[in-house]
């Protein structure tokens, strides 16, 4: 009989992973802090719509929930940027009419949930993990106020960027790690539906309204509302700290993001009631402890969520670990070292790009020279299918592995900087000497990438 397994965490990537296990015919027990999310009165669970891009719907359809998911996932084309004059303008994320989902993280949570268990995957709640003896995988659990502890056959930690797991870990021989957090905190606030049910704003589009050093996004809901959150310095003018009156936020709001308040009768008091978390990376090595555990998800690279690739970040490690059991069998010690070395750098890397993405969203995005490259890169993916992807469309609509991701940004700046330095680019491409000398720079860009690891890409 297959040994059995526990995994620490029943969020997004502890209840997936446990689906996956269970199918390969393991006992799997998920050991969970919280109460259940779909027992208690008004939970909402946490801040911040997600994105599924194609990572995610690959594990969703790996597990057999996609289907369900579906029904409640919105399609956003792209970004719809709200100036501070008032003005608006529209970036779609890719060239063949692509799309990120807006799903809500507690309706996917309690769908995986339900499945898990489905499967006969045992949940335990109200389970806080506080030590695991690495050498024995023996958990000391506080339930409730009482001390309980479990040992596990092979144990995983899908308990969050605080998890119980990494922090034993942590105290380990030869082990490095680091959490960064930013100087930027996060507040959730809501434009709500039309008196008729209707979205109030662009429905199919993920909403942002720049503002340099800090920013406002929207993401829809199907009840025709849109979770906001406000990305904004704990310290300084303006900031978290710096208002602290009823006055003094609604100054704020109205002056920086008029048309969002305007929509939102409740911004202010959200404002006021809604607690302010915290933006941490971390990273960690080793991943995992001989033949006995590993990190996964959050608990191995938890990230900022600009790039809404943290939940499939932590599903596209499912689904290496998945297509390693079917490689290896048995052989944990096997699995979990393959795991650790596929999966640690674009760990980083998914990280990297995430904090490089802040800056582009608050900053970049309402930059006339920004907007001419994002135009740039369409046609170019459209004129050269073969040899040019953008650096989103990887991230977003590939199997295209963070890392190599990471290695094309230096190649694409080059190769952009050199297509914009030359003229304007709608009049030159009818030129014959321009297209000539673009198709040289792609070949050129193609040559010093190629050596590189796309996995399987969306233009290919």
């Amino acid at each position: 009989m297959p040994r059995a397994i526990t995994i620490l965490g029943a969020g997004l990537v502890g209840s997936l992973l446990a689906v996956i296990l269970r199918k390969k015919g393991y006992e799997v027990s998920i050991y969970e802090r919280r109460a259940d999310m779909r027992k208690a009165a008004g939970y909402a669970g946490r801040s911040i719509n997600l994105a599924v891009s194609l990572r995610g719907w690959n594990a969703l359809e790996m597990a057999g929930i996609k289907q369900d998911i579906e029904p409640i996932a919105i399609p956003m084309y792209g970004r719809s940027l709200h100036m501070p004059d008032g003005s608006s303008a529209y970036q779609q994320y890719g060239k063949n009419n692509e799309a990120i989902y807006s799903v809500s993280r507690g309706e996917l949570n309690r769908k995986l949930m339900d499945v898990a268990e489905q499967h006969g995957v045992n949940i335990h709640f109200d389970h806080r993990c506080t030590h695991v003896n690495l050498a024995t995988n023996e958990m000391t659990f506080d339930v409730l106020g009482t001390e309980k502890k479990i040992t596990a056959d092979l144990l995983f930690g899908a308990d969050g960027a605080f998890s119980a797991l990494r922090g034993s870990y942590v105290y380990g021989d030869r082990v490095n790690a680091s959490q960064n957090y930013l100087e930027h905190g996060y507040k959730e606030l809501t434009i709500p539906a039309s008196a008729a049910g209707g979205f109030l704003i662009e429905k199919e589009a993920l909403h942002i309204w720049p503002r340099h050093n800090y920013m406002l996004i929207a993401l829809p809901n199907i009840d025709g509302s849109f979770t906001c959150t406000l990305f904004f310095p704990f310290e300084g003018a303006p900031s978290f700290a710096s208002l602290q009156t009823r006055e003094d936020i609604t100054a704020f709001l109205q002056s920086t993001f008029p048309d969002a308040l305007a929509l939102s009768p409740t911004m202010v008091d959200d404002f006021i009631n809604n607690p302010t978390a915290s933006l941490i990376t971390t990273r960690i090595f080793p991943w995992h402890f001989g033949d006995k555990s590993a990190l996964i998800g959050d608990a191995a690279h938890a990230i900022v969520p600009f790039y809404g690739q943290g939940m499939n970040a932590g599903f596209e490690d499912c689904t290496i670990l998945n297509g390693l059991l079917e490689k290896h069998g048995e052989n944990w010690e096997k699995i979990l070292s393959e795991y650790e070395l596929k999966r640690k750098p674009n760990g980083d890397a998914v990280g990297e790009l995430a904090l490089m993405n802040f800056v582009e969203m608050r900053d970049k995005v309402a930059d006339p020279s920004f907007l001419e490259r994002k135009k740039i890169e369409k046609e170019l993916g459209k004129l050269f299918p073969e040899e040019f992807i953008s650096v989103y469309e990887m991230v977003s609509f590939s199997h295209t592995p963070y890392d190599t991701v990471m290695h094309c940004i230096k190649a694409q700046d080059e190769l952009l900087a050199k297509v914009m330095n030359v003229g304007n680019f709608d009049q030159l491409i009818n030129t014959e000497n321009f297209r000539n000398q673009l198709g040289v720079w792609i070949k050129e860009y193609y040559a010093s990438v190629q050596q590189l690891d796309f996995g399987t890409t969306t233009n290919k």
